[in-house]
């Protein structure tokens, strides 16, 4: 599985139904979705999924910046329910017939938390449409779950992914091997997570994120009312990175983005999805959310500029997806070049 950094042939988003779990909030999650395809759109290709019902008030919304794939979805969780993709361009036999692949990990809804007979079905249809191969793994997880460095190194919580919710009877070792077969990595470095405090049981690209190999951005929650679940979370993982090493042996390098003021950003649901880490990065920008927290929107927009030099620094406003408990990285899939 190749680093989110590395060049990709463009970008998957899905557009949410307008008679989705959303209720009245679906026309605001249209506009956000619309407005993070446009700006992806000008970096490279972006192609949204949507259903034949959906097809016009897509197109409406985003005019050319986006290309229609007609799969059916039933909401906007793309990273979540769509394939992981893979290469292998160490290959030569196999560059025309399989030297990009997709990871099916069988989507339940978060561990059975919501029903989504559509999204079940996104990966194994978006890559029958598009003609790449389908790897079938042996186990359930979500693209949300697991982070990489390109260079062998995972990095995922326990909790979303050793969880009989998904993978019922499975030890931490079964799992890491099957990550190991179908990602191709060597080295899998576990953080407990949350269980049961949010509907991914703590996804690990709201908690760490890789920005280069050795490089890891830690999110470091709001610290004012006091330690609760994901301040603990936050202690235990940086304890387990400070101490860990990646594929290559080396020590990592930790690089910390504290959340905004919540007193800062107005009233928002108890789903509302604070974290600067759950960004994307596309060809030549990473675009960030922005929370309405202007120092603490500035401080994390240069962080990500000096992580990641060279490229544009996009803070797009997502309130609505925020709501729903995710954000940008979930909202999108990179679809990666092969060498």
């Amino acid at each position: 599985m190749p680093a989110e950094w590395e060049p990709h042939d463009g970008m998957y988003l899905a557009w949410p139904p307008s008679n989705s779990l959303w209720g009245d909030l679906a026309p605001a999650v249209q506009r956000d979705i619309a407005r993070l395809a446009r700006t992806l759109a000008e970096y490279e290709p972006v192609a949204l999924l949507a259903g034949p019902e959906e097809e016009v008030r897509a197109r409406r919304a985003c005019g050319t910046s986006a290309g229609i794939v007609p799969v059916p979805v039933d909401d906007l969780w793309i990273r979540d329910t769509g394939p992981v993709f893979v290469t292998r361009p160490e290959d030569a036999a196999v560059r025309t017939a399989a030297a990009r692949m997709g990871v099916d990990f069988h989507f339940n809804g978060w561990g059975g938390k919501q029903r989504h007979p559509n999204d079940a079905l996104v990966a194994r249809n978006l890559l029958r449409h598009e003609g790449i191969t389908r790897v079938d793994a042996a186990l359930t997880a979500e693209g949300g779950s697991f982070e990489v460095d390109g260079e062998g190194t995972l990095l995922a919580a326990e909790s979303s992914l050793v969880n009989p919710n998904r993978n019922p009877g499975s030890t931490r070792a079964g799992i890491e091997r099957e990550l190991h077969r179908v990602l191709g990595v060597s080295r899998v470095i576990w953080v407990d997570g949350v269980r049961g405090e949010d509907i991914t049981d703590c996804h690990i690209d709201g908690l760490a994120r890789f920005v280069a190999p050795g490089v890891v951005l830690l999110n470091r929650p709001w610290h004012g009312d006091g330690p609760d679940v994901w301040t603990r979370a936050y202690e235990q993982a940086r304890g387990v990175l400070a101490e860990a090493r990646d594929a290559r042996g080396r020590r990592l390098e930790i690089v910390e983005i504290a959340e905004p003021d919540p007193y800062a950003i107005g009233e928002r649901g108890p789903e509302f999805l604070t974290s600067y880490l759950n960004h994307v990065v596309a060809n030549g920008v990473v675009v960030l959310p922005g929370f309405g927290d202007r120092r603490a929107d500035d401080r994390a927009a240069g962080v990500l500029r000096d992580l990641h030099p060279g490229r544009d620094i996009r803070q797009i406003t997502i309130d609505a997806v925020g709501e729903g408990g995710g954000g940008i990285h979930c909202a999108t899939q990179q679809l990666p070049r092969v060498p």
